[in-house]
């Protein structure tokens, strides 16, 4: 089984979720690399995965989904273009990088893309099964029970993982399993700065989801003039809505041709290099929660 790890929306929750009282012997906070560190462990100990690949964002607002709508991500702005994160986090990213590469887990990234995209193109090359650990619900476009691919999601933490597969995606939504990226095309979704369809929300998107099977049928039907099956007032809305329903799908929908090098994403069993890693426990206080990661991967 491959699992994939959403680093960024992890080290985040790692971040928000732990004190900043945790730190390195200098004093510097580490608490999102230490949380970062014992989340793995706790995801090799319970799933069992036998290849392992954290993704990264190389571009974590990329240029042809800000070209597509210019909102996309826009209220995280900081000042230039750069992703407005929390200073005592910024320093632990470098960190997080280092302790992977020193342990052996594959870190992969593409310039230009998500993280979100690296993990649609290692599930669209996988033949599963496949699990995606994430707290982002735009990841919820990939599951698919044939092959299977499942998103194991860490809203209520990394012990208590709510399994999302296509079943799981009808209950909540009220929608065919695998047409979350329509559904959230014309819901939208105000913390990626995506307007959607005005007036239309959850449950008329869910309705009109689930009459027509996809955006691409619903949009066909209604340049037919097709009147049945659309909820009041929904027609007019899709109608005024045109311009956006063009580009949303290509910023929606995750890729899955995003360039990556070749990696060895077998999970190691021992690290890659020891000597790094006894210098980065050193240096930042991480023995701890490092031992308990090697004794997950050799256990």
């Amino acid at each position: 089984m491959l699992m994939l790890l959403d680093t960024p929306s992890l080290y985040f929750r790692a971040f928000f979720g732990l004190p900043e009282s945790i730190t390195a012997p200098d004093g510097r906070p580490v608490n999102a690399v230490r949380g970062l560190i014992d989340m793995i462990a706790t995801l090799v100990r319970q799933h069992s995965p036998d290849r392992l690949a954290a993704t990264m964002d190389a571009d974590w607002r990329p240029a042809f989904r800000v070209a597509a709508i210019p909102t996309y991500k826009a209220h995280r702005v900081a000042q230039g273009d750069a992703e407005e994160v929390p200073d005592t986090l910024v320093p632990q990213i470098s960190i997080i990088e280092e302790v992977l590469d020193a342990v052996g887990i594959a870190r992969l990234e593409a310039p230009g893309y998500e993280a979100d995209d690296v993990i649609g193109t290692l599930t669209a090359r996988e033949p599963g099964p496949v699990d995606i650990v994430t707290g982002d619900r735009d990841l919820f476009q990939l599951v698919d029970d044939a092959r299977p691919v499942r998103v194991l999601y860490t809203a209520r933490g990394i012990r208590n993982l709510q399994v999302v597969d296509e079943a799981f995606v009808t209950a909540k939504y009220g929608i065919p399993g695998r047409a979350y990226a329509d559904f959230a095309t014309l819901r939208g979704d105000p913390s990626d700065g995506l307007p959607g369809v005005a007036g239309v929300g959850e449950k008329t998107a869910a309705a009109l989801v689930t009459r027509f099977g996809s955006l691409a049928a619903m949009l066909a039907a209604l340049d037919e003039g097709v009147v049945d099956g659309f909820p009041a007032g929904s027609r007019t809305r899709l109608a005024a809505a045109g311009d956006y329903l063009a580009v949303a799908p290509a910023v929606v929908r995750v890729a899955s041709d995003a360039p990556l090098p070749d990696a060895d994403l077998t999970l190691p069993a021992k690290p890659r290099d020891p000597g790094a890693l006894v210098r980065l426990a050193d240096e930042n206080g991480l023995d701890s929660p490092l031992n308990r990661l090697l004794d997950a991967l050799t256990g």
